[in-house]
């Protein structure tokens, strides 16, 4: 039998646009509405740890309704042929939903929390994280060993502790591709660069991306219509 060629699979906020969860940087998206700093920094925690309570409860429960898209589903179906490992940049859930069975979550998960205080902040391990479905939390709410507990997001200001290890997955990839992020959040954005330089590389996005590597071949589109045209080039 033969060995499944290596993809890996970089997605960002766009590839979860089209199931009603607002992407970040766009018109209209999260920024737009919300100061990072204020909600997505771990400054903004200590100055306000109710607000971020409150803003990743709502979060949480606006994810319950959601559902994968066409484009999960299309990134899922890829097992059938290959060996599939998806970098995700999103705190969603809707990969796991759509069927995708190996899944890096570099920016956290929103259905999880953990101590604010603990174990993960001197070795990163998930031991203490708990999984809250899309339950909420309150200022006041302890964890087993005491401390506060806060959503298992990285934030800005913090480490991106899987960082390493999506990596590893990068360098080992026969092919790559990079749905729905327009590459401007690091470290996720210079993923692409530990690529084997004679691999092919894809970008799905509707907007035209700026990145100057001869290797990366746009599809200008949104993600499900771009999942399409790339599955008619891998298997073409």
């Amino acid at each position: 039998m033969a060995t499944k060629r290596k993809l890996v699979v970089l997605t960002g906020a766009g590839v979860s646009a089209e199931s009603g969860l607002d992407t970040f940087r766009d018109s209209g998206g999260l920024w737009g509405k919300y100061d990072p700093q204020e909600v997505a920094s771990i400054e903004g925690w200590h100055r306000n740890k109710a607000l971020m309570i409150d803003f990743y409860n709502d979060l949480r429960s606006g994810l319950k309704d959601k559902q994968p898209n066409k484009a999960h589903k299309l990134i899922a179906s890829l097992e059938d042929k290959f060996d599939v490992t998806v970098i995700t940049q999103n705190v969603d859930n809707l990969h796991e939903r759509a069927g995708s069975t190996r899944i890096i979550h570099l920016h956290g998960e929103l259905t999880k929390v953990r101590p604010e205080v603990g174990e993960y902040d001197r070795t990163f391990s998930e031991k203490e994280v708990i999984d809250i479905g899309y339950g909420t939390i309150a200022l006041g709410d302890k964890a087993p060993n005491g401390s506060q507990l806060r959503p298992h997001i990285v934030w800005f200001g913090e480490s991106v502790p899987k960082i390493e290890r999506a990596i590893e997955e990068v360098e080992k990839a026969d092919i790559m591709l990079i749905v729905g992020t327009s590459l401007q959040v690091y470290p996720a954005a210079g993923l692409y660069r530990y690529a084997d330089p004679h691999i092919p590389i894809y970008l799905i996005d509707p907007k035209e991306v700026a990145v100057y590597d001869g290797r990366i071949k746009q599809i200008c589109a949104v993600a499900s219509v771009g999942m399409e045209e790339f599955i008619k080039k891998i298997e073409g």
